[in-house]
């Protein structure tokens, strides 16, 4: 089994992508509209920038969950005691980021977060009237102006051998917001978990775009599109020399959007940041 390449100019694409949503909990596409020498430009200077001693001058504020997040405070997935072996920078719209890498990483954030809302309106015209009926508002509406959707600049290191064991580069786990758009990062390594428990390799074609489903959109959904898990295993060989750069954009919701009956947007945020360990 392989997750299908859904080719965003075909007439029918909104349809293939959420079946595909629907049926593995992520969507790859190809012949989407956000540049590849965007991307590209992101992954090199950003290589450089985790290279380079001036990411400590933005360590990360607790207050703002924004700046340069060491691998020393790495994130313990859900479930998990051994932290994940990456460093990570996080973009928010008001947060910080280096002068010289502002331009791109700010055009990318709009870029994506605008083609996001198009998705989301995908999701939505294709889901059942009895899901849609239980959305308060229309998705794309629900990260209209939020500040809270995050762009995570990632960069997982070569393997050096003193891993602690147990440690990989992201442990299983699932997102917590309503979608996540990734550019396909420039090595593989990412994997779904399919339902009978294995794991599936999620295409690494560059100039691919791999979304998948976040913990909100299966709350808001009343379960009807599934929240995935999905890692990021240990490079063996040569590819253990590389390092990994990767550029989630987690859409988040406004803090007052209502999920549910139980949750609104922030109720659900800091319940599971706490579970983290990063509140």
């Amino acid at each position: 089994m392989q997750l299908p390449t859904v080719d965003y100019k075909a007439s029918d694409a909104a349809a293939q992508f959420v079946e595909s949503l629907r049926n593995t909990g992520f969507g790859v596409l190809k012949n989407h509209p956000i540049p590849q020498s965007l991307v590209e430009s992101i992954y090199k200077n950003w290589q450089a920038f985790f290279n380079s001693e001036q990411k400590n001058d933005f360590l990360f504020s607790k207050e703002t969950q924004d700046g340069y997040f060491p691998p020393s405070v790495s994130e313990v997935a859900k479930g998990f005691t051994v932290k994940d072996i990456k460093e990570y920078f996080h973009v928010y719209p008001n947060g910080r980021v280096p002068a010289e890498l502002e331009a791109d990483v700010r055009e990318y954030y709009r870029l994506a977060n605008e083609f996001a809302a198009e998705l989301l309106s995908w999701v939505q015209a294709e889901a059942p009237a009895d899901v849609r009926a239980k959305f308060s508002i229309d998705l794309k509406d629900m990260i209209a102006n939020s500040e809270q959707t995050l762009l995570r600049i990632l960069h997982y290191p070569p393997m050096t051998g003193d891993e602690e064991p147990g440690a990989i580069r992201a442990a299983a786990h699932g997102d917590i917001n309503l979608l996540t758009v990734l550019p396909a990062s420039n090595e593989p390594g990412l994997q779904v978990q399919k339902t009978d428990g294995g794991w599936l390799d999620v295409p690494c074609d560059f100039g691919s775009l791999i979304i998948n489903i976040g913990d909100m959109l299966q709350e808001a959904s009343g379960g009807y599109f599934p929240s995935t898990i999905h890692r990021v295993i240990n490079p063996t060989g040569k590819a253990s020399t590389k390092s990994r750069i990767s550029l989630p954009l987690f859409l988040h919701p406004r803090p007052d959007v209502v999920l549910s009956e139980r949750y609104t947007a922030d109720s659900y945020l800091q319940e599971r940041l706490r579970e983290l360990g990063v509140k």
